[in-house]
């Protein structure tokens, strides 16, 4: 048969391709039995938990952060309800802002277990959905710094302003200038704790060793947009880069990364960090609303963001010289805050 005229077949009014399948026998192999032995799963899936045995049955315990009990419950209790009855447990849920342990019971085991696997999902799909608390900075708030990128304001604001939506409230508080490596949703102080143990980790494994123990010199120069057209940029961002030519940074990043998402941490977003230094941002332009509406701390108002023309910005820009910097520390950096310095607050630093 011509492999590439195969014989077709007519089913029901479909047209199918008939191809030739050779088997080859091999008549001293024998078949292997996949049938699940007594130490194996069968019926349900293997579970990385611990599940006790009770005198009632069986039971299995779940650190959950309070802010997320609401998902559990559910509206009047619906949720909790529906699981209970579809994997015949009892789930017991500490009371609202109480931190501690969620309790599940049931007579079979493998309704405990099913009970449990479905609360992770449920919990890591609202996880998902809040807003991160807290990041890995690395700051670019120096003296030099500030005074450069206030220089780079003023140049702006007197040749660029009259492009659209250019404004003096899109650009950064020079003393929150900074690197971000990533975003994390922190949820209570054991949260924070396990990831300002891990930035500690990180350091003996494999900062200290990448960097040899001393401060990386880096050169903050020239501009550049996160989107794809110039004339509606929300984002500009100084470029930075190693004074001595070398990938040194952009190695400690991406590992702190690999490491923060493996802990279960953080989200794996992209498959390098982008190392970027947001000087503009259309998320910080100033609504005369907003404080009026915004009651909530830490909230902005779900407006639609003015995109403003960057094109020359770019072009005026593209090389302009921020100065070098020694980086010296990665911190764990609360959203939303400030310190006595102006910098955001923060949790732990390596």
């Amino acid at each position: 048969m011509d492999v590439l005229r195969p014989p077709l077949i007519r089913i029901g009014g479909r047209v199918y391709r008939k191809n030739l399948i050779r088997e080859q026998p091999f008549p001293h192999e024998e078949e292997e039995d996949f049938c699940a032995g007594p130490g194996e799963c069968a019926d349900e899936p293997c579970d990385a938990f611990m599940v006790e045995e009770t005198e009632r049955g069986f039971q299995c315990r779940l650190e959950v952060p309070s802010p997320l009990y609401k998902y559990i419950i559910g509206k009047k209790g619906e949720t909790k309800k529906r699981l209970e009855t579809e994997t015949r447990t009892s789930i017991s849920i500490p009371k609202p802002g109480v931190e501690g342990e969620i309790v599940i019971t049931g007579q079979q085991r493998s309704g405990v277990v099913s009970a449990r696997t479905r609360l992770e999902v449920l919990l890591d799909s609202f996880r998902r959905r809040q807003p991160f608390t807290h990041f890995l900075s690395l700051p670019l708030n120096q003296p030099a710094i500030q005074e450069n990128f206030l220089h780079f304001k003023e140049e702006v604001l007197q040749k660029c302003s009259k492009d659209h939506g250019v404004s003096s409230s899109l650009f950064q508080n020079p003393a929150k200038l900074h690197l971000t490596i990533g975003t994390l949703v922190l949820l209570n102080e054991q949260e924070i704790q396990k990831a300002c143990d891990l930035l500690q980790q990180c350091k003996e494994d494999f900062v200290d060793q990448i960097t040899g123990g001393h401060p990386l010199t880096v050169e903050v120069a020239g501009v550049e947009y996160m989107n794809d057209d110039p004339a509606m940029t929300d984002v500009l961002y100084a470029k930075v880069h190693m004074k001595d030519g070398s990938d040194r940074l952009q190695m400690v990043a991406d590992q702190l990364v690999e490491r923060f998402v493996a802990s279960g941490l953080m989200l794996k977003e992209w498959d390098r960090v982008k190392l970027h230094a947001t000087v503009m941002n259309t998320l910080f332009r100033k609504n005369p609303t907003e404080e009026r509406n915004n009651t909530m701390p830490g909230k902005s108002s779900l407006k639609e963001r003015e995109s403003f023309n960057g094109q020359n910005i770019l072009k005026l820009f593209e090389n302009f010289h921020f100065g070098e910097v020694q980086l010296d520390s990665v911190r764990l950096s609360q959203r939303f805050s400030s310190d006595a310095s102006g910098y955001y607050a923060t949790s732990g630093q390596l």
